[in-house]
């Protein structure tokens, strides 16, 4: 019984006129196609090209069957094409709202294990989550529960600490000093000195880290204000300046020594992040799917 496939390569060396070339458009490796066509040949029962150095020449034979079948084969060629987007196209949506950082650093390597199609939003916890509640998403990463609702549920999959990070040139020696008499005035004054990279004007995660460790509100002005974690930490492994970042999103860099941790404060500032859905409008499937994907989270490891 003659394979498909035989005939495709056979097709695209006709048309090619060049086997290597043919091999390429079929995306398969150059000897594949070698054995498709000698397998054709013989069950054929002679040859259908001459081979010259530059060129696949048909002989009468390969003419002849090339009229006889090109129909056929391009016509199965598109309902297979067909078939492959119905079923692309009934492969089920799940729209994920998710902060950029997260998503980047998190579920982009974990992309090719999701069957589903996936639409993704990205933003902050607020939000999304009105986003979520509205029946325009499917599941939200979220770093705070804002809405308390009976058929929303929250399932932590992280939970982050925050620390302060800076360049690794940084000269630490006085902070260090500071550090070792448990001075945290002297500590505050450093930090307060130094030049700041921000989230936001609000200071959303320098004002948690103060409360928690100074039980007061940070006095800082920031040089830089960036919506993107991952943009301060790279700014500041190339360039200069402090800031208090995510420990998960500052792992690659601190691995690699472009950047120092400066301090992770006197108690650790934490939260935890959650995979967050309405029970009553998704699919259990759905929710799986998603699952599996924060399962590989990748913790801090420093």
């Amino acid at each position: 019984m003659v394979n498909f496939e035989w005939y495709r390569t056979f097709i695209a060396i006709y048309q090619q006129g060049n086997l290597t070339r043919a091999a390429q458009e079929l995306s398969i490796s150059q000897p594949n196609a070698s054995v498709h066509l000698a397998s054709l040949e013989q069950y054929a029962g002679g040859k259908l090209f001459d081979r010259m150095p530059r060129k696949m020449v048909p002989t009468e034979l390969g003419k002849k069957l090339y009229i006889q079948v090109v129909g056929s084969v391009e016509n199965l060629s598109l309902v297979e094409t067909s078939f492959r987007r119905k079923a692309l196209n009934n492969r089920p949506v799940i729209k994920l709202g998710s902060p950029l950082e997260f998503f980047f650093s998190q579920i982009t390597p974990q992309l090719e294990n999701i069957s589903s199609q996936l639409h993704v939003s990205f933003g902050v916890a607020k939000d999304l989550m009105q986003q979520l509640a509205e029946g325009k998403l499917d599941l939200v990463i979220a770093s705070q529960k804002t809405i308390e609702s009976k058929h929303i549920l929250y399932e932590p999959i992280l939970t982050e600490n925050f620390i302060i990070i800076g360049n690794k040139n940084i000269d630490l020696q006085d902070f260090r000093q500071h550090l070792e008499n448990q001075d945290l005035n002297a500590i505050e004054k450093w930090l307060i000195n130094q030049e700041w990279y921000a989230y936001s004007n609000d200071l959303v995660f320098i004002r948690r880290f103060w409360l928690k460790n100074f039980n007061k509100r940070p006095i800082i002005l920031p040089k830089y204000i960036i919506p993107n974690l991952s943009v301060i930490i790279k700014s500041i492994a190339e360039g200069g300046g402090i800031s208090i970042v995510s420990d998960y999103l500052a792992q690659e860099f601190i691995n690699q020594e472009k950047i120092t941790v400066i301090w992770d404060g006197a108690a650790q500032t934490s939260n935890t992040i959650y995979l967050a859905y309405d029970k009553s409008k998704i699919s259990i499937e759905k929710v799986e799917e998603i699952k599996r994907l924060t399962e590989t989270i990748r913790f801090p490891n420093f």
